[in-house]
């Protein structure tokens, strides 16, 4: 159920451990520390079918909430994680940057957090401005714009509005499971259809097939192109990795059906991860362009504020043994750290090994044919339509 979600500045931070009917587990709160997630992994049985394996609390609070066991085993009475969908009613729709190394000026959000779960998901900080955590609260507790294609007509009719490609899904996935419901993203859709208007998607959701007949006649008159975002062919490491998202060959059967139906597609290995995924960059590459994938493009693995914390986690849970040498390959692409937020290495990274992953990239690519020309979108087509006149209207 949809519920109104406040301010997120304004919001009083509302955690809840139990449902009604069960039974509570003492809660301790402590400051909060960097490393508490250490040790404080969630039961798996309440995170079936999650990615994060924590749920530590955001940056911004002052305190964290730790669950302990008091000895009367209350810990195991608590329920799974359930989604939880509240409404945001923003103001605008339209998101601005003005980043040096991507593409693009301007996106759209529909959603707040994602349900597929991706455990190195670049957003999950985000989630701390509302107040939640980066870890399970990502993908379980999420908002929703449902007057998003509202705002955008209202947006793109201002007079002083210039058309320039439109992305969606940089941040959360449009098509996560829950759009299937709501359908906030068929409704931007069909307004951007409707004003010509140009629109870049990036998904790794099989759920864009459903909007085929809206994308294809926009591909028809150069408005639209989609990247379907391939981590891995792997599907037991897909499952542990982004556990909602659609199975990697049902993103190539994707990549497939947009193909033939005369929508461009871009293949994003993305992300690699050192030691995990990296061996497959060849083999994703030939899969996509045997479906049909036209362009592509590569992200190393990014591991900003606490997205450190949840993917070393999980690489403790799922691949124990690789643990150190893939924290070590990560921080040897970023300087010794963890993460370099500089423009124009946050994507690629940097040194030796960071070379060597692109080197393959390029290599794979050219001899594959892709890039050998960049489709750019068409804004010359742009028109607003013309407001229905009240006196004419009574004839």
């Amino acid at each position: 159920m949809l519920q109104a979600r406040p301010s997120a500045r304004t919001q009083p931070l509302k955690r809840r451990d139990t449902e009604p009917g069960t039974v509570s587990a003492p809660i301790r709160l402590a400051p909060v520390d960097p490393l508490a997630h250490i040790g404080s992994q969630i039961d798996p049985d309440r995170r079936r079918g999650r990615g994060a394996t924590i749920n530590p609390g955001g940056r911004y609070e002052a305190e964290q909430r730790i669950s302990e066991d008091d000895g009367w085993g209350s810990l195991g009475d608590l329920p799974p994680f359930k989604t939880e969908v509240s409404v945001e009613k923003p103001r605008t729709i339209i998101t601005r940057n003005d980043s040096p190394d991507i593409s693009f000026d301007r996106s759209i959000n529909p959603y707040r957090g994602c349900e597929h779960g991706c455990v190195y998901c670049f957003a999950r900080p985000s989630h701390a401005y509302l107040g939640l955590s980066p870890g399970l609260d990502f993908e379980s507790k999420l908002t929703a714009k449902p007057d998003a294609a509202l705002l955008l007509e209202k947006e793109l009719s201002s007079p002083s509005y210039q058309p320039r490609t439109i992305a969606i899904g940089t941040n959360t996935d449009a098509y996560q499971p829950i759009e299937k419901k709501l359908r906030i993203m068929r409704g931007i859709l069909e307004v951007l259809a409707k004003f010509s208007h140009p629109v870049g998607i990036v998904t790794k959701s099989a759920l864009v097939q459903r909007d085929i007949d809206i994308l294809a006649p926009m591909a028809a008159k150069g408005l639209v192109k989609v990247a379907l975002s391939v981590t891995t062919l792997d599907p037991k490491l897909a499952r542990n990795m982004e556990p909602r998202a659609a199975a990697p060959a049902k993103r190539i059967e994707t990549i497939r059906k947009l193909s033939e139906a005369g929508i461009p597609v871009t293949v994003l290995v993305a992300p690699i991860v050192p030691a995990i995924n990296e061996h497959e960059i060849e083999r994703i590459l030939d899969a996509a362009k045997a479906a049909g994938a036209r362009e592509a493009g590569y992200v190393l693995l990014r591991l900003p504020l606490e997205v450190k914390d949840i993917v070393q986690d999980w690489l403790v849970t799922h691949h124990p043994d690789k643990m150190r040498h893939v924290v070590s390959l990560i921080r040897s692409t970023r300087g010794g750290k963890d993460y370099d937020a500089a423009w124009g290495q946050r994507q690629v990274g940097s040194g030796p090994y960071a070379w060597m992953i692109g080197r393959r990239f390029e290599m794979a690519a050219e001899r594959l044919g892709f890039n050998s020309a960049r489709l750019r979108l068409r804004t010359d087509l742009f028109v607003k339509p013309e407001k229905e006149k009240a006196q004419l209207s009574l004839f």
